[in-house]
């Protein structure tokens, strides 16, 4: 525990108002620092108040009482984004701030010129890996901004060990300055799964006995085309779940695989799915899937090892740290090898249950309060940073 209280500032934009991978790691810091550390003082700078659909998942920490949501005074409630940018490290300043975290790859544009120490996390540098999944002008501004504040902070948090790889290579930062901070997933997942609720979720989608379950955003990235065609080689039962967003054109391009290869009645798109109905579903499938071509960390892997069920995932990017031995991997557009893995996850009893026994023993590598010990760590390395 740090012996002195401090008050703590976080960019909470995206904890407040997004509702998928940096807004989920978002909340989940802000919620763990708040309750494990309660004599410090959390400010949640955010250009708006909360969405009404994520009000139920951030009200266990926007009402604590060491917590305090900051918002827009006077004319910058019109101006949100340059308010983030520009007016954040004075009002800080203003506040009395300890240290400054920016939770989603950048920092306010003038926080170095407060005297604020900062810690920002990089989660990825994916529009560099798969350029073509980004605007042009998306890639050059996150090279500004992202390369930016990964020179300009006190301290940086990388969630893996491949993300500080990149970050050192891609933005030339002393990996010195980089802490190797690998997050949990939400408690929700490590809970007891009740027998009554799992039925209900069972006939809630229809799902049938045997089925694979893939989570996140639809688009080429993700790669959720390799276990579509992998359907091919399984058993006739055995049926594809797919839970995400959809982007055009790749789910376009997978529709049009499905109807060609009369693959129709084999998968079954779950939209507008409820963040409480996840751990029911990784627990109902075989096992799931995740192929992503490349991720910062893939918490989906995470997510599923923490309900016991075994993952297939793909080599090329940090999967192997999320999975460790309770998953498998295979090429991202290697059919065979997906179709080999599947088939002994859905067929073979004893394959199955000896990953699904060592599922939750590599979830508990990531560890909620390690990951809080970590990060406060972190912010007294910033703190010291600007005293020496």
């Amino acid at each position: 525990m740090n012996a002195t209280p401090l008050k703590i500032a976080f960019d909470a934009k995206r904890a407040l108002l997004n509702t998928t991978g940096l807004g989920n790691y978002s909340r989940y810091v802000i919620a763990t620092m708040a309750l494990l550390y309660p004599k410090n003082q959390y400010l949640l700078y955010s250009p708006s108040a909360a969405r009404e659909s994520l009000k139920s998942r951030v009200e266990g920490f926007t009402g604590l009482p060491n917590v305090t949501t900051v918002l827009p005074r006077g004319g910058w409630r019109r101006a949100g984004s340059l308010w983030r940018s520009m007016e954040i490290p004075i009002q800080a300043a203003g506040d009395g701030v300890d240290v400054y975290h920016g939770l989603s790859n950048e920092l306010p544009l003038n926080l170095k010129q407060t005297g604020i120490p900062s810690v920002v996390t990089i989660h990825d540098v994916i529009w560099r890996r798969i350029p073509q999944d980004y605007a042009w002008i998306d890639r050059h501004l996150y090279d500004f901004k992202y390369g930016r504040s990964a020179r300009s902070a006190s301290r940086i948090i990388a969630i893996s060990q491949k993300t500080k790889e990149d970050v050192v290579n891609d933005f030339g930062v002393d990996p010195e300055r980089i802490d190797v901070i690998y997050q949990s997933c939400d408690p929700a997942f490590s809970q007891h799964i009740d027998p009554t609720r799992r039925e209900e979720i069972k006939a809630k989608y229809k799902l049938p006995e045997r089925f694979i379950l893939s989570v996140g955003t639809i688009q080429s990235r993700k790669n959720q085309l390799l276990a579509v065609k992998g359907l091919r080689g399984l058993p006739a039962d055995v049926r594809l779940a797919i839970v995400g967003r959809r982007t055009r054109p790749y789910a376009d391009e997978i529709d049009r695989y499905i109807a060609s290869n009369h693959l129709t009645d084999r998968v079954m798109w779950l939209t507008d799915v409820p963040f409480a109905d996840l751990p029911y579903l990784y627990a109902l499938a075989r096992c799931s899937s995740y192929t992503s071509r490349y991720e910062g960390f893939g918490l989906p892997v995470v997510e599923s090892l923490s309900v016991g069920t075994p993952v297939i995932a793909a080599t090329g990017s940090c999967l192997e740290e999320a999975g460790g031995k309770a998953a498998v991997y295979v090429g991202p557009d290697d059919v065979d090898a997906y179709i080999h893995e599947a088939s002994r996850l859905v067929d073979d009893a004893y394959y199955h249950d000896r990953l699904a026994k060592e599922a939750p023993r590599q979830a508990r590598r990531f560890d909620t309060k390690r990951m809080a010990e970590q990060t406060m760590a972190t912010y007294q390395k910033a703190i010291l940073s600007h005293i020496l």
